[in-house]
């Protein structure tokens, strides 16, 4: 009984012991409120785009709907220094160093935060260039850089909530932020409507309705953290940057960042060749680029698991526990794409009409999810392979498979396949075979370097 109650005593509050019990079922329970924190997160984007096509005009639709690749470029750079953070805290609680939990803590809520105006002021300065090099429509450019400049005046409070998050699903706990992303997602949508129908307002309107909704999820999280009393609370007099605690969170973190960010970067090249057809492919696309978002989001829950997972496993010194925690997360992730891509072919048709009344833009869309559909599960051998690196520490080695494969191969696909046919379908199967050649890499690198692992639970390093 003593024992149960100093097993709980270490445990974040709300959390979940990692090191022990069955994996099939804590994995699961872990990741089901992640999976509907992270459709929550795609609705505030998603919202915007399905408001202004159903409101205002498929112009609107197109602008807001431009801007999707560069949001995806920004917020995943902020969500890969969370991922950092994610896995350092998960080590450090898996190891019982409670004094290491909280310099860690204290030394990301600061990282992130000034990341987060960094890339703010980056997006606002810069966006009517980075649009320009997208090959925008001129009849969208000027919504476009609209929206996008007052969308980045939230990537501040994106970064506060992606550094709670991941310090609380670190210790077990999915299940608050969930409920404080369900509460701005509800604000979100409500702002879009009365913006947009109310007020008369198009980009503009459903921008400032995210904003505020991400400011309203970051206070939220933050008011958890400054109340908690385990080690991964936050004390105000606390708070500074611990030079040993930083190198760990940037050597993952930054990484990581890029990562996300090189997906985005390479599919700015594929944007710029949607870009090279009419403004209703475009629109079609924008439409159809909403499920993408959806899937990869639902199945990276399941990567989130996996670090975590192998985190507080590698803390703990269960390696069998560590290698069976990647194959679980693989195979609920690999399902997870299979199942909803076929869903998406089945009912394409209806997805769209939620962003469109246009036939047209109907149309285009699915030529898109044809080829996306059969795609999506292939990418989970790639990213699961990448989650459990980074799991263990690794995370540059996977950075620099990602950058040949999916963005070099990407970059090369479109100026020669695409080129010479320059079709919809030929721009898209690069997607999959692009997953296929970075898998194939990622789970060497990964085999690799499990087998060469030396655990030890003194001190966690990397």
């Amino acid at each position: 009984m003593d024992e149960n109650a100093a097993e709980l005593s270490n445990r974040p509050a709300g959390g979940m012991d990692m090191t022990s019990g069955s994996l099939w079922k804590k994995i699961f329970i872990f990741s089901v409120p992640l999976i509907f924190s992270q459709v929550l997160e795609v609705m505030f984007n998603m919202s915007d785009v399905a408001v202004v096509g159903k409101f205002s005009s498929y112009t609107a639709l197109g602008a807001v709907g431009s801007t999707t690749l560069l949001v995806s470029l920004f917020t995943g750079f902020l969500i890969g220094m969370g991922c950092g953070v994610n896995v350092r805290v998960a080590q450090q609680l898996g190891a019982n160093q409670k004094e290491e939990v909280k310099k860690t803590v204290h030394t990301a809520f600061l990282l992130c935060l000034i990341t987060g105006i960094i890339v703010s002021a980056v997006c606002i300065s810069c966006a009517e260039i980075l649009l320009s090099l997208l090959n925008t429509k001129p009849d969208l450019i000027g919504g476009a850089v609209l929206y996008f400049r007052i969308y980045a005046l939230g990537m501040p409070a994106m970064a506060v909530y992606n550094f709670g998050n991941a310090v609380m699903s670190a210790g077990g706990d999915t299940k608050r932020p969930l409920l404080y992303l369900c509460v701005a997602g509800i604000i979100n949508v409500c702002l879009n409507l009365f913006f947009v129908i109310v007020c008369n307002m198009a980009e503009d309107g459903v921008a400032l309705a995210s904003i505020i909704a991400q400011y309203i999820s970051a206070a939220l999280i933050m008011i958890n953290l400054l109340r908690r009393k385990d080690s991964c609370r936050i004390r105000i007099s606390e708070l500074r940057i611990y030079r040993q605690a930083a190198k760990f969170i940037l050597v993952l973190g930054i990484p990581a960042g890029i990562q996300n960010a090189i997906f985005a970067v390479a599919n700015l090249f594929i944007q710029t060749g949607v870009n090279s057809f009419d403004s209703v492919m475009v629109s079609g696309n924008s439409a159809a680029a909403n499920a993408d978002t959806l899937i990869y989001n639902v199945m990276s829950a399941f990567y989130t698991a996996c670090s975590s997972f192998m985190g507080q496993n590698m803390g703990a010194g269960n390696k069998k526990r560590m290698f069976k925690s990647y194959i679980i997360s693989l195979t609920y992730a690999f399902a997870a794409g299979a199942v909803l891509g076929t869903l998406l072919l089945v009912l394409g048709r209806q997805f769209l009409s939620l962003f469109t009344n246009e036939e047209a833009v109907i149309a285009a869309g699915m030529q898109r999810i044809k080829i996306m559909g059969f795609s999506y599960a292939v990418s989970a051998f790639m990213d699961a392979a990448i989650a459990a690196s980074r799991g263990i520490g690794k995370s540059v080695i996977p950075t620099i498979i990602v950058i040949m494969g999916s963005c070099v191969f990407r970059v090369v696909w479109v100026y020669t396949v695409f080129a010479y046919f320059h079709t919809i379908p030929s721009l898209y199967l690069l997607y999959v075979f692009s997953w296929i050649i970075t898998a194939a890499a990622e789970i060497a690198y990964f085999a690799y370097s499990f087998r060469r692992m030396k655990l030890n639970t003194n001190r966690i390093a990397i």
